[in-house]
């Protein structure tokens, strides 16, 4: 949550040589920059260095939370996060997309062009810098990037990175984090790839026109695997539940993510959580003696919540 606040007009900013300051070149030149980072180099040419203050900070709770304060300028805006960097990050963010939109403060801001897979090298492509520039655009929030597995012998490593955007996910996997984040963030633009840079427009309109799974795709589905689901009887011994899960999933085109708490249950069992990217998100928790196990039992849980929603009328 961030707030903002506009004291009085900004002083004159230095030009560049096309004659206009351009926050704008700025963040599209080097997309992969954190909104610290772009505030402190807009800070640099403008002479106006962004100077942070913590105004609260709450450890104590369950959830700590911090308050820091920016101020460049004149302009002073606040962000909260669950840690200093977060609460910091938010606040650049709020500034800059107060110094995009006031037109008293900042001239000549381009639209950030995305660049399109069809027309360009892959390898030149920059996804995770282009969801930013995007979101910075639109005045989302950031993505925030969460490591969720890891797994496969030293000589082939996979990784999985979920990409989160406001309340929707993205899961990407890779031979390397980094590509794990490529492929997430290049799921999301795909989603957004018929988006006109110059509408300004809500995150939920942009995915309520693409969304993948839903409950009412699940319920009307022609798919052999989920009408098989409805009537099947989970209690078989011997069922692979995490395959049948993939099957479903593969069919009705949504992504798992098995996410293992390092904590036992209280009575000594292994714990793991099924996150299944339907719309809305679907989360089921498993249990079991081994890490395997409570995959299983995840994946049974998550089976026998899209059993229910299925069968609805």
């Amino acid at each position: 949550m961030s707030h903002s606040r506009h004291r009085a007009e900004a002083p004159p900013l230095e030009r560049e040589d096309s004659g206009t300051f351009s926050l704008g070149k700025m963040i599209t030149a080097k997309p992969g920059k954190t909104p610290i980072q772009v505030l402190h180099e807009y800070g640099m040419k403008t002479k106006n260095i962004p100077v942070y203050e913590c105004e609260r900070s709450d450890v104590q709770i369950h959830v700590p939370t911090f308050t820091f304060r920016v101020t460049v300028g004149d302009i002073t805006c606040t962000g909260e996060g669950t840690s200093k960097k977060l609460a910091k990050h938010r606040a650049a963010e709020a500034a800059i997309n107060i110094l995009k939109a006031n037109a008293s403060i900042c001239f000549a801001v381009p639209d950030p062009l995305l660049p399109d897979p069809s027309k360009q090298p892959k390898n030149q492509l920059n996804p995770i810098g282009s969801l930013q520039e995007l979101a910075i655009h639109h005045g989302w929030r950031l993505p925030e990037y969460t490591l969720s597995q890891e797994g496969g012998p030293a000589h082939k490593r996979e990784y999985t990175t979920i990409c989160r955007l406001e309340s929707y996910m993205e899961t990407g996997k890779g031979a390397s984090k980094k590509q794990a984040k490529r492929n997430a963030a290049e799921k999301f633009l795909a989603k957004f790839s018929n988006i006109s840079p110059e509408n300004h427009i809500s995150l939920t309109n942009v995915v309520e026109h693409s969304l993948g799974c839903t409950w009412h795709s699940l319920r009307n589905s022609p798919g052999e695997k989920i009408n098989l689901l409805k009537r099947s009887l989970l209690s078989l011994p011997n069922t692979d539940y995490i395959q049948l899960l993939s099957e479903i999933a593969k069919e009705q085109g949504f992504n798992i993510t098995y996410l293992d708490i390092e904590e036992l249950s209280a009575n000594g069992q292994y714990q793991c959580l099924a996150e299944l990217s339907t719309s809305p998100i679907t989360v089921c928790h498993g249990s079991g003696i081994s890490c395997s196990n409570a995959q299983s039992d995840a994946a049974h849980n998550a089976l026998q919540y899209l059993k229910i929603i299925a069968e609805r009328k």
